[in-house]
């Protein structure tokens, strides 16, 4: 498989650069696959990181080293837009597990759709202590979150500025990791397609 996902990356880049940095988008379109009755909802360890995260965490107190919504802070989200507005400005949520009911009950319905749900082993802490902060966050660094809403994977995978070698391992990484989540493991996979931001996409042939 890695050879040729090298294959594609050395077709994607005789195209030339562009005037700014491209991201490498990775499309693994599936088939036989209900999305009301089947999901894939993982968070894939990545060999090789490619951007850095920002992540706010709900906390009963305030911390040093993450930006932090407090409690009374939580209770005053009520507002849409406000709400919308902190799930753009975040790629990931984590929070103190006596603010999870709360949580659920105000911003569940938003939080849940994005994937930005806190959850157990991953996201959510017993303490609001600066170790179990760190600790924590750790688990999202180079980490990338999966969950499907269409019968399509789309994910940045990487960026034009890294080699060959890096953004492929960190594809093999994700196939490895989504493909047992499938009911019916590579049947459920139509093809595998890579591109960058501006390219037209590239199939990879699996065996």
């Amino acid at each position: 498989m890695k050879e040729k996902i090298l294959n594609a990356l050395k077709e994607l880049r005789a195209e030339g650069k562009r005037n700014f940095e491209q991201t490498a988008d990775l499309i693994i379109n599936l088939k036989k696959f209900d999305v009301r009755k089947e999901s894939v909802n993982i968070s894939v360890p990545l060999p090789h990181k490619f951007r850095d995260y920002k992540i706010a965490a709900f906390l009963e107190n305030k911390s040093s080293v993450i930006d932090t919504i407090k409690k009374d802070e939580l209770r005053k989200l009520t507002d849409k837009k406000a709400i919308k507005n902190l799930l753009k400005k975040y790629d990931y949520f984590m929070a103190q597990a006596s603010l999870m009911p709360e949580i659920a009950k105000t911003l569940g319905k938003y939080l849940g759709p994005g994937g930005k749900m806190p959850a157990p082993g991953r996201g959510v802490v017993m303490s609001d202590d600066e170790n179990t902060i760190k600790k924590e966050l750790a688990k999202f660094e180079g980490s990338l979150r999966i969950k499907t809403k269409e019968p399509s994977i789309k994910l940045v995978i990487g960026r034009e500025s890294m080699n060959d070698e890096e953004i492929a391992e960190n594809i093999e990484a994700v196939y490895k990791a989504i493909l047992p989540l499938l009911a019916k493991g590579k049947e459920n996979i139509k093809n595998v397609m890579l591109k960058f931001s501006m390219s037209k996409p590239r199939k990879i042939v699996l065996s």
